[in-house]
């Protein structure tokens, strides 16, 4: 009985002291809060900017608020915060808190990058690159890329090795993009790592090892990157460099699948047709066949044809009603920066 007690008043004592330091904390957001507020009422740069942050990710105990988040930071923006014009531009970009703009974006991500703010560097590059709110301009975009890659910042360095990849912007050099790659992935920066695991996977500017591109493969692909995750299925579905596990595959597969990743549309599909690491199902395996061919895939639309003389009308209307229904999980695109939080208020 003694016991029971003790353990009941130290659960209430435990209690009791996490609902002080709840209110604690509540009660200190609350004086941050109100003194940003007054700060960035006053138009003050750089209070209107964190303020801009506390609604746009929702801190200090404020809603999560988008058009809120863009009224402070354009007042910051206006007034030269590089921060501000940064996200500012990321919001136009992505359509938060307003309607995409890429022209927009473009002209707050300029005006960020001419104060030498690195992930508006990067981000703009990545707009010369595709073309998105500027003429598509590979030599501009290399030239930012690098001003960035050279004050360490991951994504650029990524981009830069994506750009001596592909050589576009500069000469083609693959051993010169696995080191932009290898600086960015030692950063933890996933797109990075899961681009230098194909490095070794092919033998592209590196010597083909698969135990290698297997160990950058899973940190990217345990960080959601969906083509890290495609190539370990394939690893896990072929034992090259691991184990051979048809179940593993599978789950690799269907998490890169699952944002829209075409290969591993077409493979995921392969196994549910073939029973392979998981249950033979030949509506799911002509629903991903589906998203994959609308992506463009042509196996998918071969194999389509063959499975659907195995399949009734009434499966491929439910497995076309699937597809239409499907909504990929991906938003940012891999060598974006997405907006940038404080470390502190």
């Amino acid at each position: 009985m003694r016991a029971n007690w003790f353990k009941c008043l130290l659960l209430f004592l435990m209690m009791n002291t996490g609902i002080k330091l709840f209110a604690q904390e509540s009660e200190a957001d609350s004086k941050v809060l109100a003194d940003l507020r007054a700060q960035a009422e006053k138009g003050e740069a750089r209070s209107q900017h964190l303020l801009a942050c506390a609604f746009y990710f929702g801190d200090l105990g404020l809603a999560k608020d988008q058009v809120e988040a863009v009224k402070w930071f354009f007042k910051a923006a206006k007034q030269n915060d590089s921060s501000a014009q940064f996200n500012l531009g990321v919001c136009y970009k992505q359509g938060h808190g307003v309607a995409i703009d890429f022209v927009e974006a473009v002209k707050w991500y300029r005006k960020a990058a001419e104060q030498n703010n690195d992930n508006a560097q990067s981000n703009l590059g990545y707009c010369y690159v595709f073309g998105q709110g500027v003429e598509t301009n590979y030599a501009e975009a290399a030239r930012l890329f690098r001003k960035a890659a050279d004050q360490n910042n991951a994504s650029a360095q990524f981009n830069l090795g994506n750009s001596y990849f592909r050589g576009e912007g500069v000469v083609k050099n693959e051993i010169e993009a696995v080191n932009w790659f290898r600086k960015a992935a030692e950063q933890n920066y996933a797109p990075a790592q899961s681009s230098l695991g194909h490095c070794y996977i092919h033998g592209q500017g590196v010597a083909k090892d698969f135990s290698d591109a297997v160990k950058w493969l899973i940190k990217a692909g345990e960080k959601n990157d969906p083509f890290a995750q495609s190539n370990l299925g394939y690893c896990y579905e072929t034992g090259q460099g691991v184990a051979k596990d048809e179940a593993e595959a599978v789950k690799w597969y269907h998490k890169a699948a699952d944002q829209n990743r075409a290969s591993a549309q077409f493979n995921l599909g392969l196994c549910y047709v073939k029973g392979q690491g998981i249950e033979k199902n030949d509506i799911e395996a002509y629903k991903w066949w589906l998203l994959a061919k609308a992506q463009g895939d042509e196996d998918a639309a071969k194999y389509l044809l063959v499975l659907e003389r195995e399949m009734s009308g009434d499966q491929i209307k439910m497995s076309q009603e699937l597809a239409r229904n499907f909504k990929p999980q991906r938003a940012l695109e891999p060598g974006e920066s997405d907006l940038i939080k404080p470390d502190k208020y």
